[in-house]
Parts: C-alpha cells; sequence; structure tokens
C-alpha cells in the first residue's frame, strides 16, 4: 500500500506551528556558566484549546500534536 494518503499527515501539524500553543517562557540559562550542560534546555508549552482544568493548560512540547491542530500563519 505505497499511496497511502494519511502518510506523514501530522508532519507539518506540530504543536509548534498551531495557534492554540503558547510557550512558557524561554529556557534559562545555568546560573552557574562553569557548569556543561550535555543537553539543551528543554521548551514546554501550553496548550490553550480547552478550558483549563484544576492542573492548568495541558503542557506540551514543540514537536507534540494532536487532532485539534490549527495552522497559525504568523507561527510558520
Amino acid at each position: 500500500m505505497d499511496n497511502d494518503p494519511w502518510k506523514h499527515r501530522s508532519k507539518g501539524m506540530k504543536c509548534a506551528t498551531c495557534m492554540w500553543y503558547v510557550q512558557k517562557g524561554q529556557p534559562e540559562p545555568p546560573a552557574d556558566t562553569a557548569i556543561v550542560h550535555t543537553t539543551a534546555p528543554t521548551v514546554i508549552g501550553r496548550c490553550r484549546r480547552h478550558a483549563p482544568t484544576m492542573n492548568g493548560y495541558p503542557a506540551v512540547f514543540p514537536n507534540d500534536w494532536c487532532g485539534d491542530h490549527k495552522v497559525d500563519e504568523t507561527k510558520l
């Protein structure tokens, strides 16, 4: 089945390009610059598609995706 129309369907539908995604601030650099980090700071955001729960808006990564994705032309 080489003609699968759903293959890579979510490739352009990441949270980072969604109008409901709000980044939760810039990752902070380490307080002590002498400390060498082996990994980059994690970027995280909030999905504001639905009303918040008691725990607030759901935390999501920019590369996550869901079925409620709506493209925001200003983020492309």
